[in-house]
């Protein structure tokens, strides 16, 4: 039998991406963000308020990169969570991670962080079903240690995910099917 329990914000489990620009100055801002999704193959929506420095600096600079956070870097994708980029001066310098420009959009690219999309901004989204920020990805890059055949293999990638129930990070591994292969068993 199921049970109520109290309604949080979310289903689980959660993307824990790391959305990337540029500050006026030209110093990186990162954002944790856990409400992210693909509108279709090459779109992405980023369900951010207005008030959060990220989004000014995307209308400002019309680009961003969304990277997948990572198990070996989880102390470093909680510290982008819980510290505000206009509170702390150049708080990605603090992490001690390092980035590389995008050479297709202006945002930075953190080099750490195994596995970046490249956006193009779109459009802000702000009535009550609105979105946020949509972005079109222009591209997509992956360090070569977490392909397998050419494809992301989720195991390397050690991606984590977000439990909006107990405020936990895990760890997204072991492959337990196979789309659009396991359901045949039923027809």
């Amino acid at each position: 039998m199921k049970k109520q329990i109290t309604t949080t914000e979310a289903i689980f489990p959660m993307p824990v991406l790391m959305v990337a620009t540029f500050n006026e100055d030209g110093t990186v801002d990162v954002m944790n963000a856990a409400w992210g999704t693909m509108l279709s193959r090459d779109m992405v929506a980023l369900n951010l308020t207005e008030t959060h420095n990220t989004v000014k600096n995307i209308k400002a600079r019309k680009g961003f990169t969304v990277s997948i956070a990572d198990a070996k870097h989880v102390v470093e994708a909680d510290y982008f969570g819980m510290v505000s980029g206009g509170k702390v001066k150049d708080k990605f310098a603090k992490s001690g991670m390092t980035f590389t420009k995008s050479e297709r959009v202006d945002a930075p690219v953190i080099n750490e962080f195994p596995i970046v999309l490249e956006c193009e901004f779109v459009e802000y989204q702000s009535d009550a079903t609105g979105l946020g920020v949509i972005g079109k990805v222009v591209a997509v890059s992956a360090d070569e240690e977490i392909l397998k055949d050419g494809k992301v293999d989720i195991d390397l990638l050690g991606a984590i995910a977000f439990d909006p129930y107990t405020h936990g990070y895990y760890k997204v591994s072991g492959r337990v099917g196979e789309a659009f292969r396991d359901g045949a068993k039923l027809k």
